[in-house]
């Protein structure tokens, strides 16, 4: 099984991706047929989009995210690491959930090399909401590692869904905590962070051309059968884009010993909020609201989306930019709305509009 893992431009230094390779197996769909598909009742992960081949333009303002936003990644990796060390102990075994948290995890194995001399393994699996966490790449690394070193890493929480998963998922595993570390928690749902801030990750910005070329993952019965991990594809016709290790590097090259301590968390939790902008847009499932920088860039990129919120406070904020740029591209109007937890919130158009 490990021998027919995803093919990926992240080294096996950096981290083993448990991932069936299923390159060629599936057909690629739009954005437009995937929406109608997944609000009939067709699971998204049955499916995976066209990637979205950015424009020129916007390939410029996440050159600038990038430089702007840098550093604070970087500190935040830090704080996020120095806490997992002192939490979890010099054995622990980054598990990074893919696809975002694949390049935080990579961050997280480098900074607490740097800093504490020690190399900790790092693995990459898949949970699906709704159809859970892929048992087979889990059950290898505990038959490899243990369960009680056994740490799971996201990019960040949007109102916390991966999370609930991930607790109902391991209550069959008593001996694997459920603790998720993950760079920015505006939810306020997880110790585990490095900033409760709503911070642009520039590593939002894109889909596999910063995430070592490998797709969102897979499940379907007729390609993944019942002891194969989950899948993904490798678009190694994307090779000359990859900026994977662009972004790393650009992070690691901030990276500092000593990076303060996490400012404490505004009161309340981020679901509250989206319920409440759920009531107040009428839309009764709560799926549709997707909060933070990283949840809103992924519905520009990959759903229909039926209008972007952004607080008043952040109007011109240069961390949203990639944001207002894609929301142009695709002619999605802009609401400046005020938000407390968040500063922005993408919705997907319901079936019914489109």
């Amino acid at each position: 099984m490990i021998d027919n893992c995803v093919k990926t431009s992240y080294s096996k230094d950096d981290v083993i991706l448990l991932l069936k390779d299923v390159t060629g197996l599936v057909q690629p769909q739009s954005t437009e047929e995937r929406e109608e598909l997944i609000q009939s009742g067709k699971h998204y992960c049955e499916m995976l989009p066209i990637e979205y081949v950015p424009t020129q333009k916007y390939m410029q303002v996440y050159e600038e995210s990038l430089n702007a936003y840098a550093k604070p990644t970087a500190l935040a990796v830090g704080r996020l690491s120095d806490k997992i060390i002192s939490q979890k102990g010099k054995a622990v075994v980054l598990v990074s959930l893919a696809r975002a948290g694949i390049p935080i995890g990579i961050l997280i194995k480098r900074y607490i090399k740097m800093k504490y001399k020690i190399s900790v393994e790092h693995y990459s699996i898949s949970i699906i909401r709704g159809r859970g966490i892929d048992r087979n790449a889990l059950n290898y690394i505990i038959d490899k590692h243990g369960a009680e070193n056994i740490l799971f890493v996201d990019g960040w929480i949007g109102k916390g869904a991966i999370l609930g998963e991930l607790k109902k998922e391991l209550s069959q595993y008593p001996n694997v905590s459920s603790d998720i570390a993950v760079i920015a928690d505006p939810a306020n749902v997880t110790e585990l962070c490095g900033t409760h801030e709503d911070i642009l990750i520039p590593s939002s910005c894109l889909n596999s051309t910063i995430s070592g070329l490998v797709s969102r993952t897979f499940l379907r019965d007729d390609i993944i059968g019942k002891d194969d991990f989950h899948g993904a594809v490798y678009y190694g016709e994307l090779k000359d884009s990859d900026l994977s290790y662009e972004f790393i590097n650009a992070i690691e090259s901030n990276f500092e010993i000593d990076c303060g301590e996490v400012l404490p968390a505004s009161e309340g939790y981020g679901i509250d909020e989206v319920r409440a902008i759920a009531e107040h847009f009428g839309i009764s499932d709560i799926n549709f609201v997707k909060p933070g920088i990283g949840e809103a860039t992924r519905v520009l990129l990959r759903r229909v989306p039926w209008k972007i919120l952004i607080d008043e406070k952040y109007k011109n904020a240069d961390e949203l930019a990639h944001i207002v740029r894609l929301a142009e591209e695709k002619h999605v109007p802009i609401e400046y709305f005020p938000l407390s937890h968040y500063k922005v919130c993408g919705i997907i158009k319901q079936l019914a509009d489109i």
